[in-house]
C-alpha cells in the first residue's frame, strides 16, 4: 500500500515546486516507509510513498511506459493483474517487472479508460500522458482506497490524504459549513464533500480527467440492484461460495508475510477459514477487545475459530489510559473527525498485526452488503406488515407473513433498540424515515453557536435525493444503496487510516464488486430467512465457518467501553477539552449545549466522542495556522 500526490499547473510553462511536493509527499510517509519518488516535468509533478508487497525489488514508483509517454503513481492492489498480465502478453506487450502497477500502466495503454472495467482491486492512482498533457485518475469500485483533490485558477493538486494537500501553499484549511451539518446529524458527509472546504473526494467507481486546466468526472461502475429474473437460491448459494473463495484465493497474493483479522464475528471468521486451507494452515490471526466486562469482549469467539483452524492467534486489549494517550494522534490520521470509537481498537489491533505481518485480510463491508445490520430487518419485517395491510408490500417485493413472527423475535432478542423503531409512522415516506432512524443531530441539539449553520442547505434533503437515485422498487435497497455509498465510505476512511498510520495494508475479500454485483441482483426477499440477517452469507459458508459461529445471534460490533470509561477515569480528560478554556474561547461551541452533552451522554452514546473529536481536529488542523 502507498502514498500518492501529485501537482499539475494550469500554466504549463510553470515548474512544480519540488520542495512543496516533498513536504506533501512527507505528510505520508506513514503509507510508504520502503521507498519514495518523484518524477516531474514542465507543469507537472507526481510523489510516490511505497510500502513494498508485490515484486520488492523493481516496483519503483512514480513508474512509466511507452518511452517515458506514460507515467503513474499508484496506490492498491490489482488482485487479477497476473491474468491482466498474461493477455497482455498475448497481445504483444513486454513487461521490465513482475508489478501490478506495471500491468496497470499496460492496461491503460491497450485499452484506454475502458481498462477501469477490467480491474479486479483496491485502488486509487493518477496516471499522466505526456503527449496529451492529460491526467486520468480513478478509485476503485466501493472506495476502498482514497482519493482527495483541490483544483484553483492556477493548480490540481491529489493526495491520498488531506494533510497532503494541506502541506501545499494554494491550499487554505477552512471549514465547509455544510459538510459540518452532515457530519452533525449523521457522523459522515454525504457525497464528495470533506469538511474542508474546496477539497474534494473522488467517489467509489468514479474517475476523473484532467486536461487543459479543467477537471471532469465520471462513472464507470455502480450498484445494480435490477434483480435477475432466473434467480434460484440452489443455484445461487454454490455460486456465491465459489466466488467468495476466489476472492480471498485472489486477495492472498502476496510476496510478504500476510495474516487475518478476526473478532469471532460471522465475516472476519468466514475469510479466516477460507484463508487458512490456501496457506497450508500456516495463518497468523489478530483480535481485540476490552477486559471491562464480557458485552465489550468477543475474543473467547476468536479464539474458538483459531483453535477450529490451528491458527497462530494474538490478542491485544486496550485500557482507558491508552485511549487518553492516543487520541489527538487518532484524529491526525482520520484527516476528518469520525464520531464513533471503533477508530481506536482498530487503530491497537492494526499496530499489533504490523508487528507480525505486512498485510492483513478483514470483513469489513459484510453488514453492508449481505444485510447486517438490525435496521435492515426492521425493514423487511415492515414491509411484511405492509403486505398484511396492502396485500402486497408496499416496496413491490413479496414476503411471507410466517417469517414475521420469528423475525420479530430475533430482533427482540438482538438489538432491544432497534424495536422502538419498528412500526412507527409506517406508511410514511420512507426517506423520511429512514433519515430519522440513522440521524444523530437530536443528541446534539443547539452545540453550534448561532451563525455557523449553512443557509439554503439541507442535510435531509440530500439525503433525500440519494435515498430516491438507484433504480428500484425494495425499501432494503435504497437503504444498502445510501449505506454503501456513505456509511461504508466513514467506515472505509478508518479501515484505511488506522491500517496505513502503521504501515500495514489491509484488504478486504468480500468487497470484491463481483461479489457486490452478484449479491445485489439478488431479489431483496431472499437476503433474510426465518426472520433472520445474512441468509445468503450464511448458506454460502456452511461447512465452511464451525456452527457455532453461524449461529451466533450476540455479535458485537466492536463496541467500546466509552461511556463507563467517560464517566468514570477519562472523566477529566473529556471535561479538560470539552469545558475548557480553549474550546470555550473558539466562539464555534454553545457551551451550555456541550456541557449538557458532556455531562449526559448515554450508554453507547457517540455524542461525546463526536464533540471530543471536532474540537481535537480543530486543534490540529486550524489552530497551527
Amino acid at each position: 500500500m502507498c502514498g500518492i500526490a501529485g501537482i499539475i499547473h494550469r500554466q504549463r510553462e510553470r515548474p512544480v515546486d519540488l520542495e512543496v511536493l516533498g513536504e506533501m509527499m512527507e505528510k505520508l510517509a506513514h503509507r510508504g516507509p520502503d521507498d519514495r519518488g518523484v518524477w516531474s516535468a514542465p507543469g507537472v509533478g507526481l510523489g510516490h510513498r511505497r510500502l513494498s508487497i508485490i515484486d520488492l525489488v523493481r516496483g519503483h514508483q512514480p513508474m512509466s511506459a511507452l518511452d517515458g509517454e506514460l507515467w503513474i503513481t499508484y496506490n492498491g492492489e490489482l488482485y487479477n493483474y497476473l491474468e491482466l498480465r498474461r493477455e497482455l502478453l498475448g497481445q504483444g506487450c513486454r513487461f521490465a517487472t513482475q508489478s501490478d502497477t506495471e500491468v496497470l500502466l499496460h492496461s491503460f495503454a491497450a485499452w484506454g479508460e475502458d481498462c477501469l472495467r477490467r480491474l479486479n482491486g483496491m485502488f486509487a492512482f493518477g496516471l499522466w500522458d505526456q503527449r496529451h498533457q492529460r491526467l486520468l485518475a480513478a478509485r476503485d469500485h466501493l472506495g476502498i482506497k482514497p482519493f482527495y483533490y483541490y483544483q484553483d485558477s492556477e493548480v490540481f493538486l491529489f493526495a491520498s490524504e488531506i494533510k497532503a494537500l494541506l502541506a501545499h501553499p494554494a491550499v487554505r484549511p477552512e471549514l465547509d459549513g455544510q459538510a459540518l451539518q452532515d457530519y452533525l446529524d449523521l457522523q459522515y458527509c454525504l457525497g464528495d464533500r470533506t469538511l474542508f472546504k474546496g477539497i474534494r473526494r473522488l467517489l467509489p467507481g468514479h474517475f476523473l480527467v484532467w486536461e487543459g486546466g479543467q477537471a471532469r468526472t465520471g462513472k464507470y461502475w455502480d450498484l445494480d440492484f435490477t434483480p435477475d429474473p432466473h434467480y434460484d437460491e440452489e443455484e445461487f448459494i454454490p455460486r456465491l461460495a465459489g466466488l467468495l473463495e476466489d476472492a480471498v484465493k485472489l486477495q492472498l497474493r502476496s510476496d510478504v508475510p500476510l495474516g487475518t483479522h478476526l473478532s469471532g464475528g460471522l465475516d472476519s471468521s468466514a475469510i479466516a477459514c477460507m484463508a487458512a486451507p490456501l496457506l497450508g494452515g500456516k495463518l497468523q490471526v489478530f483480535t481485540g477487545g476490552f477486559r471491562d466486562s464480557p458485552r465489550y469482549d468477543e475474543s473467547r469467539y476468536a479464539r474458538l475459530v483459531a483453535h477450529h483452524l490451528g491458527a497462530e492467534y494474538h490478542e491485544v486489549f486496550p485500557s482507558a489510559s491508552d485511549l487518553a494517550d492516543t487520541f489527538e494522534k487518532l484524529i491526525y490520521y482520520l484527516d476528518e473527525p469520525i464520531a464513533g470509537a471503533a477508530v481506536f481498537p482498530q487503530y491497537f489491533l492494526s499496530k499489533l498485526a504490523s508487528e507480525r505481518v505486512k498485510v492483513v485480510l478483514g470483513g469489513q463491508g459484510g453488514d453492508e452488503i449481505f444485510c447486517g445490520y438490525a435496521r435492515y430487518l426492521v425493514a423487511y419485517l415492515e414491509a411484511g406488515l405492509q403486505q398484511a395491510v396492502y396485500g402486497q408490500g408496499a416496496t413491490g417485493e413479496e414476503i411471507a407473513l410466517s417469517e414475521l413472527g420469528a423475525g420479530l423475535s430475533y430482533l427482540q432478542g438482538y438489538e432491544p433498540m432497534m424495536m422502538k423503531f419498528f412500526g412507527q409512522d409506517l406508511f410514511g415516506d420512507p426517506a423520511a424515515r429512514y433519515y430519522l432512524l440513522l440521524q444523530r443531530s437530536q443528541d446534539m441539539e443547539g452545540v453550534l453557536q448561532a451563525g455557523w449553520q449553512e443557509p439554503g442547505y439541507s442535510t435531509r434533503e440530500a439525503f433525500r435525493a440519494e435515498f430516491r437515485a438507484p433504480r428500484t422498487g425494495a425499501l432494503i435497497d435504497r437503504m444498502l444503496y445510501v449505506d454503501v455509498k456513505n456509511h461504508l465510505q466513514s467506515l472505509l476512511q478508518l479501515e484505511d487510516r488506522t491500517s496505513m498510520a502503521v504501515s500495514l495494508e489491509s484488504r478486504l475479500p468480500l468487497l470484491d464488486h463481483r461479489i457486490v454485483d452478484q449479491v445485489f441482483a439478488a431479489p431483496a426477499r431472499s437476503r433474510f430467512a426465518a426472520g433472520r440477517p445474512k441468509h445468503l452469507l450464511r448458506c454460502a459458508l456452511q461447512g465452511i465457518v464451525p456452527q457455532a459461529i453461524l449461529e451466533r445471534r450476540d455479535k458485537m460490533g466492536f463496541p467500546v467501553p466509552i461511556y463507563e470509561w467517560f464517566r468514570g477515569e477519562l472523566r477529566p480528560f473529556v471535561e479538560d477539552i470539552l469545558l475548557g478554556q480553549t474550546t470555550r474561547e473558539r466562539g464555534f461551541f454553545n457551551m451550555e449545549a456541550v456541557e449538557r452533552c458532556a455531562r449526559g451522554e448515554r450508554p453507547f452514546g457517540r455524542t461525546v466522542w463526536g464533540l471530543l473529536s471536532l474540537e481535537v481536529w480543530f486543534r490540529l488542523y486550524f489552530d497551527g495556522r
